[in-house]
């Protein structure tokens, strides 16, 4: 009799165990995250959009961060860092064509030859302690050597990270590398390029990508050798491409200057086409500029003459 309580006992507690175990397994379901949509490039920055079209003295200096590795970095042929024809200042400039009256800095936390790992580890260090109001990570060209599931843990502390800290992040899919095999999905590149999309997409952040931007040039009749300057680093017309995928987050906003105490509206207002693109018509003779002051001519010789004798000592 008391062997047949003790089992009766036995089986009450495991089953209880059982009942526990299942609970919590659906209770660990409904935390996990929900795949839905991408941020949405018309509202994701929207409130900050607005922020950068207020005047002075309602405006407020802006700071977005570039984290990745050689390609934000600016290296073109390497050793070269053509930092000025890299996305990050491309990126700059059509912020400030954009927002003439906001003050923004774009500041480069990108590292030549870095994987995504590393840029976690020196993430609260190097970037959130800039407290930037938008961060971009690009890393998944060095993540191959990772794996898809380091990557991917590297990459969701980096994000949860900054959303916690109530900063704005943009992923950015790789650009291409020559050596892939970009119509192969099984290729390592298109492997972290749709995991980049899925995190993109559980995570509700922002999406640039550039690899899709490159094999659409492609299709369009320009090879991707005639977008890169070496074999896994794009050119001037490379980093353009990306430049414009990250520009279309930061809409330009009609009657949203928040000057006047209103919350901002969130209409979209057509930009003016850009005068480079305007072809009807004979073009107009640029407009002269006023002479420099004697004072400023002398200094600019000044200055030239000091940069020439520095290039003279260098190269003794």
């Amino acid at each position: 009799m008391r062997s047949f309580q003790l089992l009766n006992l036995i089986g009450l507690v495991a089953l209880g165990l059982s009942l526990r175990s299942a609970s919590g397994a659906l209770a660990g379901t409904n935390e996990l995250p929900l795949a839905v949509k991408a941020a949405d490039p018309r509202t994701y920055l929207a409130n900050l959009s607005a922020s950068l079209q207020a005047n002075w003295p309602a405006n407020h200096t802006v700071q977005l961060v570039c984290h990745g590795h050689s390609v934000p970095a600016g290296y073109f042929k390497t050793p070269v860092v053509d930092t000025f024809n890299a996305y990050p200042h491309l990126l700059h400039r059509g912020l400030k064509e954009r927002f003439p009256h906001a003050v923004i800095n774009v500041i480069v936390t990108a590292i030549g030859g870095e994987a995504s790992e590393s840029g976690a580890q020196r993430f609260e260090r190097d970037v959130l302690a800039l407290r930037p109001e938008v961060v971009t990570i690009d890393y998944s060209l060095n993540d191959r050597g990772l794996g898809l599931a380091r990557a991917e843990a590297a990459w969701r502390s980096m994000i949860t990270n900054a959303t916690a800290h109530g900063v704005k992040v943009i992923l950015l899919t790789p650009t291409p590398d020559l050596a892939a095999k970009l119509d192969d999905p099984n290729d390592p590149l298109n492997q972290h390029a749709e995991q980049v999309r899925r995190l993109a997409r559980e995570l509700g952040v922002g999406l640039v990508d550039s690899l899709a931007a490159f094999q659409r040039a492609a299709g369009a009749g320009h090879p991707l050798p005639e977008l890169m300057s070496q074999g896994n680093h794009p050119n001037r017309a490379g980093h353009e491409l990306v430049a414009a995928e990250l520009l279309k987050w930061w809409p330009l906003l009609a009657d949203s200057t928040p000057t006047d105490g209103q919350n901002p509206k969130s209409e979209v207002r057509k930009e003016p086409p850009s005068s480079q693109h305007l072809e009807e018509g004979p073009s107009k003779p640029p407009a002269s500029r006023p002479a420099a002051p004697r004072r400023l001519r002398i200094l600019g010789f000044g200055l030239s003459s000091h940069f020439a004798l520095l290039r003279h000592d260098h190269r003794h």
